[in-house]
């Protein structure tokens, strides 16, 4: 097994009709958030089987794969790194080709599929008990939280990645483990905010609601509409284990949140509690 085998196996699969509708789906036009992304027509079941064939690549395999120009090979990459990270004792070395090849994660489903399976586990794994944000008591770096408009220039284009930052400061031991959500969601770029958020989701489905609060605090006022459904995602997600917790949270910020958040975080919610909350 080897990676020009699987891209052989991936082009007898590829349907051009099916990838002119995900490049449509995934918006790959000029002004749209994934701008110039190609796609071979391959979808989500089939690229898990291949990823399971191919699971013994190694990394320098997944290496060339991740930086693919075709969407579905940096997926098939993603789904062979966590069945990596998840069977490896080196759990420590996916995570960091994760952070390194941050860049070539640059659409929702490359993120959402992946985030909370790597980043969010690995920082759950690490910290244990202690609290994610407890011993913050500065500003970290020279990051900055910056709202992105639909209208702007596309996240692939934005000036500024952090990732490269972070996997500097990671081999060089300047950083600690916990602040990688806080400086990624200050991130301009839109990707790597969402990893932000879609991490949490780990410590969400383990019962703990502390580090996805504070990220979705740090992120009410970002002005990119798939930012804001991430959010109201993982707001919804605490409220379906935890509605009191929830409940205060929105009391909180419920008239500053954008409608759409808002309307994600309550989707659950009886019909009463839904309209009290959008009348406000």
């Amino acid at each position: 097994m080897n990676v020009l085998q699987l891209k052989k196996d991936i082009r007898k699969l590829a349907d051009p009709k099916k990838a002119k509708h995900l490049q449509r789906f995934f918006k790959t036009g000029k002004g749209e958030y994934a701008e110039g992304d190609v796609f071979l027509g391959i979808v989500v079941p089939q690229s898990r089987i291949l990823a399971k064939k191919y699971k013994d690549l190694d990394l320098n395999d997944l290496k060339s794969l991740i930086a693919s120009k075709y969407h579905e090979e940096r997926l098939i990459a993603l789904f062979i790194l966590i069945n990596k990270y998840n069977t490896t004792n080196h759990k420590k070395i996916c995570f960091h080709f994760y952070i390194k090849n941050m860049k070539y994660i640059n659409n929702w489903d490359l993120v959402d599929l992946s985030a909370p399976n790597i980043v969010g586990k690995h920082l759950f794994t690490i910290a244990g008990s202690s609290h994610l944000f407890e011993d913050f008591s500065k500003p970290i770096g020279n990051t900055k939280t910056v709202n992105l408009n639909n209208s702007d220039k596309t996240a692939a284009r934005a000036s500024k990645i952090v990732s490269n930052e972070i996997a500097r400061k990671i081999s060089h031991k300047e950083i600690h483990p916990f602040e990688i959500l806080e400086i990624l969601s200050k991130s301009e770029n839109l990707w790597e905010r969402r990893i932000a958020v879609l991490a949490t989701f780990w410590f969400i489905k383990n019962n703990r609601f502390e580090e996805s609060l504070k990220i979705s605090e740090m992120l009410l006022y970002d002005k990119h509409d798939l930012m804001r459904k991430a959010v109201g995602w993982m707001l919804r997600e605490i409220g379906k284990r935890d509605q009191k917790i929830l409940i205060k949270f929105l009391d909180k910020h419920c008239k500053v949140m954008p409608r759409t958040m808002l309307r994600y975080a309550i989707e659950k919610f009886p019909e009463m509690l839904r309209k009290h909350y959008l009348g406000n």
